[in-house]
């Protein structure tokens, strides 16, 4: 299973509710971390586990609730369908059936439920170049079911469950759930290293005898590695830096890589095996790519969300990354730290009284200015925690309230990136939240005198267009594009 990367926070911060959270990175089992629930230890192998087929079916509901919903892409789909049978068939009656859904998120992450329910989402399919990759990550997943490896974790009545408690909490808490989706971030169970290492071992033999190239598996853990520090560089921080201790009973990209590599070498030489990249990329060719306008969108510093209908920019130096019902942004030297969402007046309550309620546990607010946003009424106060200096601002549309928090390490007021960021919040008309609409994945052909910066000249939409392009498509700085070749660029 691919798993999940979060910044660290301060003391203070943390006690917000995961308030500042900067935008939380991900990798996978693919990267470090599982989501298998544990099976039972008389329990069958998939797809046969009748004690956790009803479980597993709620489980897929709440899956998707926190997923985004399933992503419609009738192509990827019928080549992943493709991809799990030859598996199956090379496993000689080893490996069961599967089902697979692919999951509305723009998040890196692939994982299963142990009566047979595979999911991946787009995000993890816009990172893959060939079917030998995609083949990789679903024999990974497999592997683990396989292996029984959750059953080795089971660790008594409650961590069977685990994985209805945590969706619950993430469903009924809609904080928390917005902090889950926007790392993509649902953390359901993590497997030893050596579980990740055997699984991996695992894939390759099995992509090999289905005929793909077993190679695939580390390029695919490459480009997650390389994904990592894309986003990570985003923040401004190291790509290499860790960013949490929940990393630390995993293997790391270039260790599992080297593992991946030695065990493809064991099988032949490079070039064996099938990849058709032109085959996969012609499948997801037009999926959507990044955030889902309903959930709302990331145009270089502006937020639109075409549900709620409003938009509003960052401060100059902030990535902003959405979630659902929820934005959070950090600044470049990580100083200064941005969160909106929105919450529902009480019958009787004032924007005043619920600004100086106390909203954020252990800031003690300030006198409450009364403001007029775009005609909507707002207030604006100062707030003051152990180490961090706050703004807070609440705009009122209906009963809904828009929340603004914007804190600054130490003693200095943001009251001047706080009122830029009132300044620009507006109501969308009903055209402009029609006309937000998802980006998508291209697949094109070079004409003659393109390079790779002429093609991510193309993703003008994108911040970092040139370190995008590359990413997706497998590329170093001084890759030259290859006659006949088609390639990913990111287009509205």
């Amino acid at each position: 299973m691919l798993a999940f990367r979060r910044q660290t926070v301060s003391r203070p911060v943390a006690r917000l509710g995961a308030l500042l959270l900067p935008a939380l990175l991900l990798s996978g089992c693919f990267g470090d971390q599982s989501v298998l629930p544990p099976q039972p230890a008389d329990g069958e192998l998939a797809p046969r586990l009748s004690t956790f087929q009803r479980a597993s079916d709620r489980e897929h509901l709440r899956l998707l609730a926190a997923f985004g919903g399933e992503y419609r892409a009738p192509n990827a789909r019928a080549q992943l369908n493709e991809v799990v049978a030859r598996l199956v068939k090379a496993g000689e009656g080893q490996i069961g059936s599967y089902e697979i859904t692919i999951l509305n998120s723009p998040a890196v992450n692939a994982f299963a439920l142990p009566n047979g329910r595979l999911y991946v989402t787009r995000g993890l399919l816009a990172l893959a170049n060939d079917t030998s990759e995609i083949a990789s990550v679903l024999a990974h997943e497999i592997a683990h079911v396989t292996a029984r490896h959750a059953v080795e974790r089971a660790e008594a009545e409650a961590e069977s469950a685990l994985v209805t408690q945590v969706v619950t909490q993430v469903l009924n808490d809609p904080a928390a759930g917005a902090s889950v989706q926007a790392g993509s971030k649902l953390s359901l169970a993590r497997f030893s290293r050596q579980q990740e290492l055997i699984a991996d071992q695992i894939s390759v033999r099995n992509i090999a005898r289905a005929g793909y190239d077993p190679y695939g598996a580390g390029r695919f853990l490459a480009a997650l590695g390389r994904n990592t520090s894309f986003r990570n560089s985003g923040q401004g921080q190291s790509g290499s830096e860790k960013r949490l201790d929940i990393l630390s009973s995993h293997p790391s990209t270039p260790e599992r890589v080297a593992a991946v590599t030695a065990s493809a070498r064991q099988i032949g030489a490079p070039g064996l095996g099938e990849r058709d990249a032109a085959r996969w990329l012609a499948a997801i060719d037009g999926i959507a790519y990044g955030d889902d306008p309903s959930d709302g969108v990331v145009r270089g510093r502006r937020y639109l969300n075409s549900t709620l209908r409003i938009t509003f920019a960052a401060p100059d130096g902030f990535d902003l990354e959405a979630a659902r019902d929820m934005v959070i942004g950090v600044s470049g030297n990580g100083a200064q730290a941005l969160r909106f969402d929105s919450v529902t007046l009480k019958p009787g309550q004032t924007l005043e009284s619920y600004v100086a309620s106390g909203w954020i546990d252990g800031v003690e607010t300030g006198p409450v200015e009364k403001l007029d946003l775009d005609g909507q009424p707002a207030v604006l106060a100062s707030g003051k925690g152990t180490d961090w200096t706050f703004r807070l601002a609440a705009i009122q549309a209906g009963n809904r309230v828009y929340r603004f928090i914007l804190a600054a390490r130490g003693s200095s007021d943001p009251e001047r990136p706080m009122r830029a960021v009132l300044d620009s919040f507006r109501i969308l008309t009903p055209a402009e939240a029609q006309a937000t609409k998802p980006l998508q994945l291209r697949i094109v052909s070079p004409s003659e005198g393109d390079t790779p910066a002429t093609l991510a000249g193309r993703m003008a939409t994108q911040e970092r267009a040139f370190d995008l392009f590359l990413l997706l498509n497998g590329l170093d700085r001084n890759s030259k594009l290859t006659p006949g070749q088609r390639y990913k660029i990111v287009a509205e």
